[in-house]
């Protein structure tokens, strides 16, 4: 076969849903199921001002769900729910890396093993098949992957860039058997990238996804990285993030060019009610279509986290949504989402 093109496209491109999993009692959400919902419900509002949502929720909630959207006032139109079991919500992870190749989309159904084997997945694994065999993708082909591998963990500017850091996809957790080299040959076959930029630096308590890309530093349009920094040098993250700006500053994309670094503030430090500190990262934002949202801590520091990603994503709609709940699971609300490029739902 010769020269089989194959591109990951940038978020900020045309998108034509966002995909969600909604919370229930059978996940780590239970505790707090009666602050969880409200953000979700929150982001459902948002995101279909701007595109589809597409929703799994489990078979016995279905009805109540699609009551709960008409009481919101959400157009059905706009709204897909489809019945199927999971284990969680983090379907950032286990969704579909989606490429455009030559013969059309494909959705590539990597292998998820909850951060290296933390946790029980095996319904979360098998999502995107469940989906794709009830019709959810009418615009794509599906491929299977043995390679274990999270939707969190790698940025890409759509042109030929991937951004990603060596804590989580060279951890033994998940491929041990790869080594760099092996990673980088797999991932610039599926997903057609030319240069791999790996981050050595960076880390957030709390965090227990081994370092994910999209908690600490996102790619922009026009060669931009937004990137979680830390002024507080009193903190025990201070170190860490000042090497990871450093490794930014020096970083190029594939066609050479240099990045512009637009730095992101530092929330004060939020924990858990058994005083565990928490993953709070501006950094964990979501673009779809028009629409950058961002998520918010009920800090001080949250309005001045809108107006850095504005600068970042000129011209967009810049919101926030309180994710403090979100946190509570060590994720935030890019974690909770995975995007559907322009064309995944309309059958040929």
């Amino acid at each position: 076969m010769t020269n089989y093109r194959v591109r990951l496209p940038a978020e900020w491109e045309p998108q034509d849903a966002i995909q969600l999993t909604w919370p229930h009692g059978g996940t780590d959400w239970k505790p707090i199921l009666n602050e969880i919902i409200p953000v979700y419900e929150t982001l459902v509002r948002l995101l279909t001002g701007a595109g589809e949502v597409i929703i799994t929720v489990l078979p016995k909630g279905l009805n109540s769900l699609s009551k709960r959207m008409s009481q919101l006032g959400i157009s059905v139109d706009k709204l897909q729910l489809f019945p199927v079991e999971t284990n969680d919500t983090w379907v950032r992870d286990y969704g579909p890396v989606t490429v455009e190749t030559d013969h059309g989309l494909c959705l590539l159904d990597y292998q998820f093993n909850a951060w290296g084997n933390k946790h029980p997945c095996e319904l979360d694994n098998a999502l995107t098949s469940a989906l794709f065999e009830l019709g959810a993708y009418p615009g794509a082909s599906v491929q299977k992957r043995t390679l274990v591998l999270e939707g969190g963990s790698i940025e890409t500017d759509g042109n030929g860039t991937l951004l990603t850091t060596a804590q989580c996809l060279l951890n033994p957790n998940r491929n041990p058997s790869f080594d760099q080299t092996a990673i980088e040959q797999q991932l610039c076959k599926d997903l057609g990238v030319k240069k791999i930029n790996w981050l050595q630096h960076g880390a957030l308590q709390g965090d227990d996804t081994d370092s994910h890309i999209d908690t600490l530093a996102r790619l922009c349009p026009n060669n931009v990285i937004a990137y979680q920094a830390c002024d507080d040098i009193t903190d025990s993250h201070y170190p860490e993030l000042q090497l990871m700006a450093d490794e930014l500053q020096n970083m190029t994309s594939a066609d050479g060019s240099s990045y512009r670094l637009i730095p992101l503030p530092w929330p004060s430090a939020k924990y858990d009610q058994t005083g565990q500190r928490l993953p709070a990262t501006y950094a964990n934002f979501l673009v779809f279509n028009h629409l950058v949202i961002v998520p918010t801590y009920r800090d001080t520091k949250d309005s001045e986290a809108l107006a850095q990603l504005a600068k970042a994503f000129p011209g967009y709609q810049v919101e926030g949504v309180d994710c403090l709940p979100v946190i509570q699971q060590h994720g935030s609300l890019h974690c909770i989402t995975m995007q559907l490029p322009k064309g995944t739902l309309n059958a040929h």
